[in-house]
């Protein structure tokens, strides 16, 4: 036979499609619970005094004693042995308070109703948002009326280009940032055409903030192109860098500082350092890059292949330099042992540098040239040829 605990736990399973019943406006009740253990002929006789204590327990806690809480369904059965006796064949639950009352979640469904009713007036398109996170509005730590606060100010102006600490919002400084998962949520839901990139996780960075971005560094290599600037190495945010036209044809990005600031003067050029190595993320929202002959050098090792091969899933068109075998063998006294990468093989490489890339996985004690080992006389005459 069941037991209290044992409907207790059947009936919290149905609490999230309860409220969500709630929010679409739906009925949920009466519900039943049917399979609530059958009386076998046999028990009546074998263990008749154990199925008369579960049955009085259940009972004792039940609404037909205690007038709330679930509703025992009884029927009378006949027994060839023992006659007829009136055993319990459903529980039932006829309204939301006895079901409420019996889970123990009183002060949670209170809450809900209260935060259900506000949100339904202040938003009243975020149903299938309210549907999806029902555990919202059940959590006694979330301040509302201060979350609508921030949420209307973004449907109002939903590209601000301030920071945080500026915003004209009645919160204090932190408040955003402390409740960023759930507004980031709701701002998902309500104004999905003002996320400025949806892989960007970073509140700021993903709703037209202003943030502390990062910078990219940038040489201007070429002669004539300096002439119409005053700067030939500036270091600029990263949005000012993405808007900016260079008046270039080729762009040199190098994954190495100082290899970047001892590149030669090259025509219609630019070079590029974006803080190195994986770093290299930061230009794939570049769109006048598309437009550019785009070349990198890295070093030659198995994590070189591998932001080479990333930035190739920004910019197909990109080409390596001083990344290739003939290098490599000429300055392979220098190289040692680096880092190893798990992938066999990266798919966006062409056949030469897959080679290379291959040579190196098997080749561990010397697997690792970096740009500093290359000497500068062949640097200069490698670039003059590419770019010539």
């Amino acid at each position: 036979m069941i037991s209290p605990s044992e409907i207790k736990q059947l009936a919290l399973k149905w609490w999230t499609p309860f409220l969500q019943s709630q929010i679409r406006g739906e009925a949920f009740f009466p519900k039943q619970i049917e399979r609530i253990g059958k009386v076998q002929p046999g028990q009546i006789t074998a263990r008749f005094e154990i199925l008369q204590r579960e049955i009085e327990d259940l009972y004792q806690h039940s609404k037909n004693v205690k007038g709330k809480g679930y509703w025992i369904q009884t029927n009378t059965q006949n027994f060839r042995r023992t006659g007829s006796h009136e055993l319990p064949t459903a529980i039932a639950f006829e309204n939301i308070d006895d079901y409420v009352y019996c889970i123990g979640k009183q002060k949670d469904w209170a809450l809900f109703q209260q935060n259900h009713h506000l949100l339904r007036q202040s938003l009243p398109h975020a149903q299938d948002w309210l549907l999806k996170h029902t555990d919202y509005l059940t959590n006694a730590d979330i301040q509302w009326q201060e979350i609508l606060t921030v949420l209307h100010y973004f449907l109002t102006t939903p590209r601000p280009n301030l920071y945080l600490r500026q915003l004209p919002i009645a919160v204090h400084t932190k408040f955003i940032e402390e409740n960023a998962t759930l507004i980031q949520s709701l701002l998902d839901y309500l104004i999905p055409e003002h996320i400025r990139s949806p892989e960007q996780k970073k509140f700021s960075e993903r709703f037209y903030l202003r943030y502390d971005e990062p910078l990219i560094r940038v040489r201007i290599l070429d002669e004539g192109i300096a002439q119409s600037s005053p700067f030939k190495d500036v270091s600029i945010p990263l949005s000012v860098f993405e808007a900016t036209n260079w008046a270039s044809k080729n762009v040199l990005i190098a994954e190495n500082k100082m290899n970047f600031l001892t590149l030669p003067a090259l025509p219609k050029a630019i070079a590029i350092w974006s803080g190195g190595g994986f770093n290299i993320s930061y230009l794939k929202n570049t769109p006048w890059l598309q437009q550019q002959n785009i070349f990198y050098w890295g070093d030659i090792d198995e994590h070189g292949f591998l932001i080479l091969h990333q930035l190739r899933s920004y910019f197909p068109h990109t080409q390596s330099v001083m990344m290739d075998l003939l290098t490599y063998h000429t300055f392979k006294a220098f190289a040692v042992l680096g880092a190893r990468n798990k992938a066999a093989q990266l798919s966006n490489l062409t056949v030469a540098e897959a080679e290379l890339y291959a040579l190196l996985q098997a080749s561990p004690g010397r697997n690792r040239l970096e740009q500093e080992r290359i000497g500068q006389g062949y640097v200069e005459q490698y670039l003059e040829r590419v770019f010539l």
